[in-house]
């Protein structure tokens, strides 16, 4: 089912990301994740691609097992940096002839040990990308991605708004925001696209933190995240990792449960391919699946 049509027909979606595993044993662990988060019933999953398109192949491998294996719509994210028109298009129309219609679609992370310039392959931005898979085939329904703290490399918030409106004029069907931390920089977020005329539905992107370790990770990778005083000094004070899991966990949970009240479009749970957190937010909201949320 397309992702547009899911969200157009629920009050509140709820889904969840995975990324490619690198190993055998820990393709085997992410179905055994996947398995333990059906039963929460998501509107939908998706599978990241990695810097440079580095794990392309193993994200159509995992994204079209997911698609055969289950029951649930699968999204495929789909980065352009570097790419031809020609390499995006076989993808397409392999995605296509699995009958996966269902893209979300960024410009993507320079590859590893590289700097791409600009010019770099047929796509500068993810607008170009989007504009490039609807006039492919307009039946697909397409993601794009949203900075509730601002994009990393982004130092004008003004003209930020209006890349994001670039990729809903390109074709863009609904958003998904980088994980954030407090729900303040998510309602501003929102009134802002609001006052860009953006009118496609916003959802919202959270993780809960489970160490130290990964939450210094998660700030360096995402380049902006703004973590607040409060949940650090909760972290901080916290005497192990086992500790750290339940302050993050908790604090995800109120997350949600405050965007619920408010009437959020839907929820994406970054889980880094573990179920834990994310079965003790759905328990601690005091539901066993994403239907009573919806309700």
């Amino acid at each position: 089912m397309k992702i547009k049509d899911i969200i157009n027909s629920t009050k509140i979606t709820f889904s969840f990301e995975f990324f490619p595993p690198k190993t055998g044993d820990g393709w085997e662990k992410l179905f055994q994740t996947i398995s333990k988060l059906m039963p929460l019933a998501p509107s939908w999953v998706s599978v990241t691609y990695g810097a440079g398109g580095s794990t392309r192949d193993r994200t159509h491998e995992l994204v079209i097992r997911i698609h055969k294996e289950t029951n649930i719509s699968v999204v495929p994210h789909l980065s352009c940096i570097g790419s031809s028109k020609d390499e995006i298009k076989k993808i397409l129309e392999t995605y296509i002839k699995n009958g996966i219609y269902n893209i979300f679609a960024i410009r993507g992370d320079q590859p590893p040990g590289q700097v791409l310039p600009p010019d770099s392959g047929d796509f500068k931005y993810a607008s170009d990308l989007i504009y490039f898979i609807k006039k492919f085939s307009p039946d697909i329904s397409v993601g794009a991605a949203g900075y509730a703290e601002g994009h990393p490399e982004s130092a004008d918030r003004l003209a930020e708004i209006r890349h994001l409106k670039e990729k809903v004029e390109a074709g863009a069907d609904y958003i998904i925001t980088q994980l954030f931390f407090d729900n303040r920089d998510f309602y501003d977020f929102c009134d802002r696209c609001e006052l860009r005329d953006i009118k496609v539905p916003i959802i919202a992107g959270i993780m809960a933190i489970n160490s130290i370790r990964g939450m210094h990770r998660m700030a360096e990778l995402t380049g902006r995240i703004r973590i607040p005083a409060p949940l650090l000094r909760s972290v901080y004070r916290a005497e192990s990792d086992e500790y750290v899991e339940k302050v993050g966990t908790h604090w995800a949970t109120e997350q949600v449960r405050d965007l619920i009240e408010n009437k959020v479009r839907g929820v994406h749970f970054y889980t880094l391919n573990t179920s834990k957190s994310s079965l003790q937010i759905y328990e601690s909201l005091g539901v066993k699946n994403s239907d009573q949320l919806s309700k």
